[in-house]
């Protein structure tokens, strides 16, 4: 059996790790189990994932997915793309042979302030084939404004993920997918979203680790949904966004427990 791990919420939340998820990491490693580190934001670069998960003792090289992956894998070599996200986002959709016009860069260069110079700017550099949004915590008016315009522009509009909210140890801050909603309010149409619990990552998961596993994470409706999508296992913990208070959800989960090393426990105790 495979395991996919989600990160926020379940390996750490923000730069806090969660105690003993490395441990059960480890455990599952040595029983030979095939895993992966999934998750749904696409900020980050591929090898900062990596690299910040070395910190907490996993060693993950070659093992991680994010939605930034999944999200560059719907948009075809040499398409224009107005990226409006983080460096992971941006690095995805490069490697992917995209030719990549970073919003942030495009609104700085407006010389006209307002809206206005925002519109100019766009149709001065379009047209684009896609909008591609993700979580950036500098999101703001005159960036909506640009990938709202790119889109109705004739731009298809795709998503990293959909999620409202993010984790972090003081509680839930707006997520990707409310970055999303003002963007697809804006332009008046419905987003292609890549990330869990779409088909497009779960495409990714089950070419690496096959038919039979364990989808582990704290959001029913993203982890939950991902599970079935992929027809994996779902393991609920309680250490992110769901809490106890919250039991029971939709889907059911296979598996409830505090937190991964819990969890991990359970499942192992469970096989004996």
């Amino acid at each position: 059996m495979a395991w996919v791990f989600d990160l926020d919420g379940v390996i750490w939340l923000g730069a806090e790790p969660i105690p003993g998820a490395a441990e059960a990491v480890t455990e599952v490693v040595r029983s030979g189990a095939g895993v992966a580190f999934v998750t749904n934001n696409s900020f980050g670069r591929r090898v900062d994932v990596e690299d910040k998960l070395a910190r907490q003792g996993i060693e993950a090289h070659g093992s991680v997915v994010t939605s930034a992956m999944a999200v560059a894998s719907l948009v075809a070599p040499a398409e224009r793309v107005l990226a409006c996200g983080g460096p992971g986002l941006r690095e995805e959709l490069a490697g992917r042979g995209a030719d990549v016009v970073d919003a942030a860069t495009l609104v700085a260069s407006v010389a006209r302030p307002g809206p206005k110079g925002v519109i100019e700017a766009v149709t001065a550099t379009g047209p684009f084939d896609a909008v591609v949004v993700g979580y950036h915590r500098d999101f703001d008016y005159h960036r909506m404004t640009a990938a709202a315009w790119a889109v109705r522009g004739g731009a298809r509009l795709l998503a990293s993920n959909d999620d409202a909210t993010y984790p972090t140890p003081d509680g839930p801050i707006p997520g990707g997918g409310s970055i999303l909603a003002g963007i697809a309010t804006a332009a008046g149409v419905a987003p292609v979203v890549a990330g869990k619990p779409h088909d497009p990552i779960a495409d990714l998961v089950r070419h690496r680790l096959g038919p039979d596993g364990i989808v582990v994470g704290d959001r029913p409706d993203t982890d939950g949904w991902f599970a079935r999508t992929l027809g994996y296992r779902f393991g609920l913990v309680l250490s992110g966004v769901t809490t106890a208070a919250d039991l029971p959800v939709r889907p059911t989960p296979d598996h409830v427990a505090a937190d991964l090393a819990a969890l991990v426990r359970d499942i192992s105790d469970a096989e004996r």
